[in-house]
């Protein structure tokens, strides 16, 4: 049963690394699923309740996070409510859309296009829009970090546990 709990834990946080990547599931949520397997049916475990608390919420927040770096970094570039929106509906399109034919990339090409699209459209010239779109990539691999790291971290906890 031990074996299986943590073969278990361990495709889950493989799972984890690579949704941090590709969509469409949530990185670090799905990793944090593998420590609350070792917490609740290990007796060997040595998190605490309260590390696993706080883990989960990170988790959360940095997920609920990552879906507006993207929109931050075209704003915090110059962009305009149009860069923004462009942001948001590149996004969109990105996961729900281009995912089947261009993979991961949908989640770069989306928000990046998105902005700069956005930008043409409100009027503004090529160099401001691909600065608006250049803040939505920057924002993307924030983002991206931010979640490479949680399930890092995660995954730190998980083989202290088992270990």
């Amino acid at each position: 049963m031990v074996a299986l709990i943590i073969t278990i834990g361990i495709i889950l946080l493989i799972i984890g690394y690579v949704s941090c990547i590709l969509p469409p599931l949530p990185g670090p949520p799905v990793a944090f699923l593998a420590l609350v397997l070792i917490y609740y049916f290990l007796e060997q475990s040595t998190i605490s309740g309260i590390s696993l608390i706080i883990l989960g919420v990170i988790s959360i927040l940095v997920t609920i996070m990552d879906n507006f770096v993207a929109i931050w970094g075209t704003h915090k570039f110059g962009g305009t409510k149009a860069g923004v929106r462009g942001s948001v509906i590149g996004m969109l399109v990105g996961i729900f859309v281009l995912t089947p034919f261009i993979g991961f990339l949908s989640v770069i090409v989306g928000p990046l296009l998105g902005a700069t699209i956005g930008e043409l459209i409100a009027g503004n010239n090529f160099d401001t829009a691909l600065k608006s779109g250049l803040g939505s990539f920057i924002g993307f691999l924030l983002g991206l970090g931010l979640k490479l790291i949680t399930t890092s971290v995660i995954a730190f906890y998980f083989f202290k546990s088992i270990i």
